[in-house]
């Protein structure tokens, strides 16, 4: 049985590993007024921060349509016989919705939607894993399987610098990004339910990150071999240094730097800074 794997653009996978792994992808889109940009496509992600940085108003974004989905099933079901399709999660778009309704109208393929019930890199987790395990030549249910065994153990924390991008996003309610913009909050976020909450609030950046590494040495120190996202919004310094720190103190960790691109930086803002995790 051959199975392709398919994302959207939101995974962040890194291009190398996508050609890798042979990913086929969907990309959703940041709209400025009535240009609407394709991340990875038609808007890299330092255009795309920069370009905020010079309008007034913070860009929407938009999903794929249906009709896009719909093209590239069909394209895939002239090659492969199932499709691991995982996607971002659908407490803050609609994508995953759409896959779920596209499946059904497609011929000659069986769609198998995902719901990773992150984003970024902990979404891109799970798709690199389902292609490791498609070229192995596991079956659809098996990879799944698998899909739900990681969702037990994947940890994902984050920090935006600049509470008022998720506030004006519908991300998070006006009371609290009015509450942290006073009091210099910087609280650390998770995702409950599919959605974006706040898992602690505190004063200082610093103290966030040293919060977020703490959860992540104290899984590494039971002895679990773990793989391991350092996430940044345009500010991979930070990262890096985040990634160095750990490196040395658990040196036969699986580590890598990822990104926050466009659409998911639209919501958490320049200087955003998170870790993803998971039991390997």
């Amino acid at each position: 049985m051959k199975i392709a794997v398919m994302s959207d653009s939101t995974a962040y996978i890194p291009e190398k590993l996508i050609d890798q792994h042979n990913i086929h992808m969907v990309p959703l889109s940041v709209v400025f007024s009535d240009d609407a940009y394709r991340e990875g496509i038609d808007i890299t992600t330092e255009e795309f921060y920069q370009k905020v940085k010079e309008v007034e108003e913070l860009p929407k974004t938009s999903q794929p349509s249906i009709g896009m989905i719909t093209e590239k099933l069909e394209e895939l079901a002239e090659s492969y016989d199932a499709v691991i399709s995982i996607h971002l999660s659908s407490g803050i778009s609609g994508t995953y919705q759409a896959v779920v309704s596209t499946a059904g109208m497609i011929e000659g393929i069986d769609v198998y939607p995902y719901d990773s019930e992150l984003s970024c890199m902990g979404q891109g987790f799970y798709v690199l894993e389902a292609a490791e395990l498609a070229q192995a030549g596991k079956s659809p249910e098996a990879i799944i399987e698998r899909l739900d065994d990681i969702k037990q153990s994947i940890r994902a924390y984050f920090m935006a610098d600049d509470l008022s991008h998720l506030q004006r996003g519908g991300r998070l309610t006006g009371a609290q990004a009015l509450v942290g913009s006073l009091l210099q909050v910087k609280p650390v976020l998770h995702f409950v339910d599919k959605k974006i909450v706040p898992f602690e609030k505190i004063r200082t950046r610093k103290k966030a990150l040293n919060r977020i590494m703490g959860m992540l040495e104290a899984d590494a120190k039971e002895g679990k071999e773990l793989k391991v996202a350092f996430i940044h919004a345009n500010n991979e310094a930070a990262a890096a240094e985040l990634k160095d720190k750990f490196d040395a103190d658990f040196p036969n960790m699986d580590t890598m730097i990822s990104y926050f691109g466009p659409v998911i930086g639209t919501h958490l803002g320049e200087g955003a800074l998170g870790a993803v995790w998971y039991k390997k």
